[in-house]
């Protein structure tokens, strides 16, 4: 095809300009697939391994297009390299006039009415400004009235997560620039002025469900969009396309109402006692599926909505002006989205499932439990829209993911290719699984995984990542390892995650102990990482309330719960976890999974299929052997 030829000699012009330029079969062809189905206007899955430069294989066939086109990542790094660095290189290159803007969520730009509020408060010396320090205030007015874009990734200071939560304003309490007194210098419609005027705009996942979850009202009109690292797009989409209700909402609206009443103010007062009371409600029933409209928790949220509705008369009946309207109409706009949301839970729709989460305070969760229905008509139906990763096939297939992001029931036709990766896993990586230990699901297991995690940890000279399932599995090997091994400990939640990252890349016989947060996005290319260990097959739990009504609907629909929800999400991110072995043509270790059913269920074969192609052992005395001939440094000839 035309486009698939112009896409490809793009990239071959694009890749002689790169200081190392190295023509990449898995590239070209990933490219080539692309500009296909754009011109096609079909939709793509393209599985591509670590090392395959995705990055440049979906941006060159976009840009040949001329078509709008938004990219979706998962990372503020990686936007960050597409926006300076990435798009300007190739529109230099390609002699193709590039229009790029990044755009974050609302929440991430500072909000000059907030940051009036707050200079007000402080003046004052109102309890309103507690939470913001008086010295890290006077440094973010006087970056304000220099800076271009007003985003907190920007600013010369550190400021904590409290503090910046009065100073910016989420999509749900922004009254709108025609509404607000700052509307015409406001940082926020800047972003989304130069993302209208883009050619590409980049965005992060969680802001492209909210624009599916908006009929389309956050991003400007595309007709491409490229999802990368899309194995994350399901659990993102039935967050998005939910909604969540706790006491931090109403103790927000609260704390609004007290910015254009007193402190005592019924309003004020009656969401606080609602909020407080709904708490101690949820507090009892974290973890459990919930009907919101029954018992105890039923008659709470009728009086939380009439303590919205008392507010809202109360905000609506104020005669202001200036920066008390703005005030007042972020009352408003709060009020409506809180109001509505409690609403919601009173009548769910079909399809839906409701539970109490307690990470922190305690709040009512509302997910689709089929994203696929939403994704067919919100994501599919109108962009050409790329799926891209390195672990999207399960078992060898992508039926599984087309099924679950409802890409099989769109009206378009679909293709998928896996490209590949450039690295040799059968030199460079081995898979062990340590099948002479007991059965996780039996007594001896801990104690039994704890000693060869250990014996794995000395045997490597340390240089290890050791991925957890759980937290408590993490804190028994923290406490097993300490004293137990020479090396330096690095435990996750210990340090932030930026400083565990530099320690342990620093530290080449550093372990680090993580849990789910680092099975995915965590890069550390080099020896420092020649082990990856997995304590144990990444199943959901049980009981996970999502997942249980996961497996019914596909008990209902006549399918084998187990095949189809529980295994395809374990190979997956089973797959995520190894991927963070081998990130460049120079690694080379072991992926240590200390699970004998990788090696014994009868559904081993769709975990192993899922996995990078590296050789494979159950034989202690092997991977130990190779542990020990990875203190020998190799060379790579190029």
């Amino acid at each position: 095809m035309p486009a698939a030829d112009d896409a490809e000699a793009a990239l071959r012009r694009i890749v002689a300009e790169l200081p190392v330029g190295e023509e990449r079969t898995g590239q070209v062809a990933m490219a080539r697939a692309i500009a296909e189905a754009i011109e096609a206007e079909e939709h793509l899955i393209v599985q591509a391994g670590t090392g395959t430069g995705k990055s440049h294989a979906y941006l060159v066939p976009a840009l040949v297009s001329g078509r709008h086109t938004v990219v979706v990542t998962a990372t503020k790094a990686l936007q960050e390299q597409l926006v300076h660095r990435d798009l300007p290189f190739l529109a230099r290159h390609l002699g193709i006039p590039v229009r790029a803007a990044l755009l974050k969520g609302r929440s991430n730009y500072l909000c000059r009415a907030a940051m009036a509020d707050a200079v007000a408060a402080a003046d004052q010396g109102s309890l309103l400004a507690e939470a913001t320090d008086r010295t890290t205030l006077t440094e973010v007015v006087a970056w304000s009235a220099t800076s271009s874009t007003g985003d907190r990734a920007d600013l010369p200071v550190a400021v904590s997560n409290a503090e910046w939560a009065r100073l910016s304003v989420g999509v749900g309490e922004c009254p709108g620039a025609s509404k607000c007194s700052y509307g015409d210098v406001c940082f926020a419609e800047d972003a989304r002025a130069a993302a209208a005027d883009a050619d590409v705009v980049v965005v992060n996942t969680h802001l492209y469900g909210l624009h599916l979850a908006s009929e389309g009202a956050v991003l400007p009109d595309h007709e491409v969009v490229v999802i990368d690292e899309a194995h994350a797009l399901e659990d993102i989409a039935a967050d998005t396309l939910g909604l969540a209700v706790g006491p931090g909402r109403f103790e927000n609206l609260a704390r609004a109402c007290r910015t254009i009443f007193t402190a005592d103010h019924p309003a004020a007062v009656g969401l606080d006692a609602a909020g407080a009371r709904l708490a101690v409600i949820l507090d009892g029933m974290v973890g459990e599926r919930v009907d919101p409209a029954a018992g105890d928790l039923g008659v709470a949220l009728v009086s939380c909505g009439e303590a919205i509705a008392q507010a809202s008369t109360a905000a609506r009946a104020l005669d202001v002006g200036g920066d008390a309207n703005t005030r007042k109409e972020r009352v408003l706009q709060l009020a409506m989205h809180l109001g509505g949301d409690v609403n919601a839970l009173g009548s769910l729709p079909i399809g839906s499932v409701a539970w109490v989460e307690g990470d922190g305070l305690p709040s009512i969760r509302v997910a689709p439990v089929d994203v696929g229905e939403e994704l067919a008509t919100r994501l599919f139906r109108a962009p050409t829209v790329v799926l891209t990763s390195a672990t999207l096939a399960v078992g060898g297939s992508f039926d599984t993911i087309a099924s679950r992001l409802g890409l099989d029931r769109a009206d378009r036709k679909w293709q998928s290719i896996d490209v590949g990766s450039p690295f040799d896993y059968e030199t460079q990586a081995l898979l062990y699984c340590a099948a002479h230990l007991p059965d996780p699901r039996a007594a001896g297991y801990e104690v039994a995984m704890l000693g060869e995690l250990e014996s794995l940890v000395l045997a490597a000279g340390g240089r290890t990542l050791a991925l957890f399932t759980s937290r408590r599995a993490m804190a028994a090997a923290a406490e097993h390892l300490r004293g137990r091994v020479p090396y330096q400990l690095l435990v996750q939640d210990e340090l932030p995650r930026p400083l565990l990252q530099t320690a342990f890349l620093e530290d080449e016989h550093s372990v680090l102990l993580a849990t789910m947060g680092f099975w995915q996005g965590f890069d550390a290319p080099g020896r420092t990482c020649s082990l990856v260990v997995i304590d144990r097959l990444p199943f959901a739990r049980p009981d996970d309330p999502l997942s249980e009504a996961r497996r019914a609907a596909a008990t209902r629909n006549k399918q084998n719960a187990f095949a189809a929800v529980d295994l395809p999400a374990a190979a997956v991110l089973l797959a995520q976890g190894a991927g963070r072995l081998i990130r460049a043509a120079s690694d080379r270790g072991v992926v240590a999974v200390l699970d004998r059913r990788l090696a014994a269920a009868s559904y081993r074969w769709t975990l192993v299929r899922s996995l990078p192609p590296m050789r494979r052992t159950k034989d202690p005395a092997e991977v130990r052997r190779v542990l020990a001939e990875l203190d020998t440094p190799v060379t790579i000839d190029h």
